[in-house]
């Protein structure tokens, strides 16, 4: 049985339905977008994190298509809602790759067809990519590995867990709550606990005193992008994990389909800031006064020398050999 959050974004006739993770696992209410603008303004207010934006995309995009199949220049509109998407959230470059696969199907003679078939190859790939990507990272965890984990990884987690199982091998896991939206905490550690795992939470002060007193055996994340110098762009909380984890000996694996080509270093990669007002409320509860404001950077970069391996689809890397991710590729 896949978790909950597998298959956390459907179509319908009248729109895109989002399972709201803000809400999860407390409540299941599905958002209803009856536009790919809706889509897009679900994922800039968070209804759907780590890879839901990307499923949600390709959908946002058959949306897109049956409202462009009208219109005298149907691919135009399409791409400027294309364009929308990809703006909402800027730093995982998931959402760019979700679009590009409903545009290069595009059929001028099969607008919505073409839409939903460029949609469906695009959820296969992921998923299939996601597999590989969780068998890799499993074989490197031995049985009865302590992990550490920040964040929410989503289908590189569950895929990992699910390869670890098959193979009989258990693995235990410690999640941080992840403030402000509490990922870790309503994420990660209740799919973890559905899936049958061993499951500790801790705050996110908490990481670099577990990692000290050998309470895990290895940080595992995954990456929202990884630069092909080897640096690490994930959930803000991740580069404090990484120093201590490397202070402290415990090897540092980060999970990523594949490196970003376009991005020498983590430098070339934009940074989301988010309203600081989020960081003054918890799960809807203001938790500082009115006297105090916030600052809410999304993501942090780790650099490579911070970085034991880069995990992805085609195996493991040392971070400064991403190169050869891409030999043989054009």
């Amino acid at each position: 049985m896949e978790p909950t959050l597998a298959h956390s974004v459907r179509l319908d006739d009248d729109g895109v339905r989002i399972l709201d993770r803000r809400r999860f696992p407390f409540e299941r209410v599905w958002v209803r977008c009856a536009t790919a603008a809706d889509v897009a303004k679900a994922i800039a207010d968070m209804v759907t994190q780590s890879s839901g934006p990307y499923f949600a995309a390709l959908q946002a995009m058959v949306l897109s298509a049956r409202a462009a199949a009208r219109l005298p220049d149907p691919r135009a509109a399409m791409a400027a809602d294309a364009a929308l998407i990809v703006a909402a959230r800027p730093t995982n470059d998931h959402l760019a790759k979700a679009v590009a696969f409903v545009m290069d199907a595009f059929d001028p003679d099969d607008v919505v067809g073409s839409a939903e078939r460029g949609a469906a190859l695009g959820d296969a790939a992921y998923r299939s990519r996601s597999r590989a990507l969780g068998e890799h990272t499993a074989a490197l965890l031995p049985d009865g590995a302590r992990v550490l984990t920040h964040c929410w990884a989503d289908l590189y987690l569950t895929e990992t867990v699910a390869a670890a199982q098959r193979a009989g091998r258990t693995l235990s896991f410690v999640c941080t709550e992840t403030r402000p939206y509490l990922q870790g905490a309503r994420l990660t550690a209740e799919t973890l606990a559905e899936m049958g795992v061993d499951t500790t939470l801790i705050t996110d002060g908490m990481g670099a005193a577990v990692l000290a007193d050998g309470a895990v055996d290895t940080l595992v994340t995954a990456a929202d992008r990884v630069a092909m110098d080897g640096s690490v762009v994930n959930k803000v909380g991740t580069l404090g994990l990484a120093v201590a984890a490397h202070a402290f000996g415990v090897p540092y694996l980060a999970m990523v389909q594949s490196p970003d080509r376009t991005a020498a270093t983590g430098a070339d990669v934009p940074i989301e800031h988010r309203d600081g007002d989020d960081v003054l409320h918890t799960l809807g509860h203001r938790t500082a006064s009115t006297r105090v404001r916030g600052r809410y950077p999304a993501f942090d970069v780790t650099p490579p020398r911070f970085v034991t391996t880069v995990v992805t689809d085609r195996g493991p890397f040392a971070p400064d050999a991403l190169d050869r991710y891409w030999e043989g590729s054009q």
